[in-house]
C-alpha cells in the first residue's frame, strides 16, 4: 500500500484540526496505507520564520514529502484562508514537492462562511506545488469535531459520513497507479 504524509497545519496545541487528523489516520492505517504524521508546529519556529530551506528539520520535512504517494493537508481556517504556519512550511518546500502526489484537502472552521476556502484558497497552493491529482477536499465545522475526556473523537454524524466517503475515496486513489510527473 502507499505511504501517506499527513500534514496538520494548526499552529494550537489542543487543535481540533490536529485531533480530526490523527482520526483520519487511523482509518487510512486500517486500509493498509503507512501513515506518517507531521506536525508542522513541532517545526523549529526560527526555520520556518528565518526561512530556512536548509534547516535540518525542514530537510527533513522535504524528504517526508518525497517520499509519500500521498499528502493529506489539514489546517485550520483562518480570516478565510489557511494558517499561515501551513503557509511557511510550503514556502520553504521545493517548488513542485507534490509532483507525482496525491493529495486530499481538509479544513476545519467555525462557521460555514470558510467552506469555499478549500477551493479558494488552498487548492491553488496544492496545484501551483504540482500535486498531480487533488482529490475533492472537506471542511468541517469545529462543532462537529467532538473530543472525549480520553482525547478520542468522534465525529458529528452529518460530518462522519460525508468524510468518511471522501477520505476513502483518497485512499482508493493511492492505489490507482499515477502518472508520471513531467520534469
Amino acid at each position: 500500500m502507499a505511504v501517506v504524509l499527513s500534514i496538520q497545519g494548526s499552529p494550537s496545541p489542543t487543535s481540533r484540526t490536529a485531533r480530526l487528523l490523527r482520526h483520519l489516520d487511523a482509518r487510512l492505517a486500517l486500509q493498509g496505507h503507512e501513515v506518517v504524521p507531521l506536525d508542522v508546529r513541532a517545526l523549529p519556529s526560527d526555520a520556518l520564520t528565518g526561512a530556512d530551506p536548509a534547516h535540518p528539520a525542514i530537510v527533513e520535512a522535504a524528504a517526508l514529502v518525497a517520499r509519500a504517494q500521498g499528502v493529506v493537508v489539514g489546517t485550520p481556517i483562518y480570516k478565510a484562508a489557511y494558517s499561515g504556519l501551513l503557509k511557511s512550511l510550503f514556502d520553504l518546500l521545493p517548488q513542485y514537492a507534490l509532483a507525482g502526489k496525491t493529495v486530499l484537502p481538509l479544513a476545519t472552521g467555525g462557521t460555514t462562511a470558510h467552506v469555499l476556502a478549500i477551493d479558494y484558497a488552498l487548492r491553488p497552493v496544492l496545484s501551483a506545488m504540482g500535486a498531480t491529482h487533488i482529490t475533492p477536499g472537506w471542511f468541517v465545522l469545529d462543532r462537529d469535531i467532538l473530543v472525549g475526556e480520553d482525547g478520542a473523537v468522534t465525529l458529528a454524524p452529518s460530518a462522519a459520513g460525508p468524510l468518511g466517503e471522501v477520505v476513502d475515496a483518497f485512499a482508493a486513489r493511492l492505489t490507482v497507479p499515477q502518472p508520471t510527473p513531467l520534469p
